[in-house]
């Protein structure tokens, strides 16, 4: 009895066997690939924006120099970099990835799909490593931090707490105590509603005790510290909705971006397109 050997058919739908190339529906390979890319270039830009000071993403000490301008190229830069870094990591993943014989719309799906996985496994990677980012930078702020802003006031209220309390008679500091008592009045003052009248006479008569002011010039600091925080607060409100929106619009277009850098990966990749790597070639020849 002769053995027979087969081989596939050259015109049947399906995977094309490649050497070690997956036949199933979804190469994880590609994808995981693209989605590191993509993370990886994402978090150097952001990095690089950080640096030269586009990106405003706490209300540091710096919250009261921020401005809408800065903000909308904060955003700018968030959206740019963002579908920039999933487009490159979804053509990749398409670029890479098995080819199939089947319908040029099928396929053109199947590249997209890559690309969508990219998207949604990036975010994850992006997202836990901007945790990371935020837990160690918590984590060296906290051990930093002077005890008088770990048990009284918040960090980005002690300026206003120093200016509400600066006199040139007391030579003790303030109780942690009393300045955790005035953050939490001027807290409730920067907010969308005015300060209780009960509280604001309240906050009068603590720095007036405490400076040894008259009891209007302590009122008319009160007054003063409380509109500077306000307006402080405003903006860095009006920044933060910003670069949300930014950065919510940047990821709903990324997304489309991958899809579609996926599928042109994918016809590069089917059409055999090898895309220059250098300018010239150096042609070697023997001696």
């Amino acid at each position: 009895m002769v053995d027979v050997q087969t081989y596939p058919d050259p015109n049947a739908s399906g995977p094309i066997p490649t050497p070690g190339g997956p036949l199933s529906y979804i190469h994880w390979g590609p994808v995981i690939a693209g989605a590191v890319l993509a993370a990886a270039v994402w978090s150097v830009l952001m990095a690089f924006a950080s640096a030269v000071g586009l990106m405003i993403v706490s209300p540091s000490p710096t919250w009261r120099d921020t401005s809408a301008w800065l903000a909308i190229l904060s955003g700018f830069w968030i959206i740019v970099v963002t579908v920039g870094s999933y487009a490159l990591g979804g053509y990749l993943a398409g670029r890479v990835r098995s080819t199939w014989r089947a319908d040029p719309d099928e396929v053109e799906f199947r590249d997209g799909a890559h690309g969508l996985l990219v998207w949604a496994l990036g975010v994850v990677l992006s997202v836990a490593l901007l945790w990371a980012t935020a837990a160690t930078f918590t984590a060296a702020n906290n051990a930093t931090s002077t005890p008088r802003e770990s048990a009284g006031a918040p960090s980005f209220l002690a300026y206003e707490l120093d200016r509400l309390f600066r006199s040139e008679r007391r030579v003790e500091p303030v109780p942690s105590e009393l300045r955790a008592e005035a953050s939490r009045i001027l807290m409730k003052g920067v907010g969308r509603q005015e300060l209780p009248s009960e509280d604001r006479a309240h906050l009068n008569r603590v720095v007036a005790s405490t400076t040894g002011l008259p009891p209007a010039d302590a009122e008319r600091r009160v007054v003063q510290v409380l509109a500077e925080a306000r307006n402080s607060a405003a903006q860095a409100r009006r920044s933060a909705v910003i670069l949300g929106f930014a950065a919510a619009a940047a990821l709903a277009v990324a997304a489309a971006a991958a899809w579609f850098a996926a599928g042109v990966g994918g016809r590069h990749r089917d059409s055999e397109f090898a895309p220059p790597l250098r300018f010239g070639r150096t042609v070697l020849r023997p001696v």
